[in-house]
């Protein structure tokens, strides 16, 4: 398994870099030719959906199917996978920033009763409270 930068990740997803595109589509093809698989952690797809925000200007839906698509590849694996698909699936719906929504999620998985924020936004998930 090989984990790959959010440089990476964003060059593949975004193409604005034909070089870089190419670079990236070798490299991950050639980790799947081998039989091994991509691994993309949170870290990875937090900052790569700020960049895609941020940077690009794209909408949510968007950035929502993109990482759907990373989600549904075989050969792509994701750090605590469930996490991220319960965070998208929260975040659809909601104005907090998918951060908040990871952030959350991950939390109540590794047990904790509740997310302590200042975030109003997030404060309105379940799971937060008003810190």
């Amino acid at each position: 398994m090989l984990g790959i930068d959010t440089n990476v990740l964003v060059r593949f997803l975004v193409r604005d870099d034909e070089a870089q595109f190419e670079k990236a589509r070798r490299l991950i093809k050639r980790e799947i030719a081998a039989g091994r698989c991509v691994f993309v952690s949170h870290l990875v797809i937090l900052e790569t959906e700020w960049v895609l925000r941020s940077r690009y200007g794209l909408p949510k839906n968007l950035i929502i199917e993109a990482i759907s698509g990373l989600l549904d590849a075989a050969d792509v694996r994701f750090e605590d996978e469930p996490a991220v698909e319960e965070a998208l699936f929260i975040w659809k719906d909601t104005t907090a920033d998918f951060a908040g929504c990871l952030i959350g999620t991950k939390n109540r998985r590794l047990g904790c009763r509740a997310t302590a924020t200042f975030d109003v936004k997030a404060a309105k998930l379940p799971g937060f409270i008003a810190g």
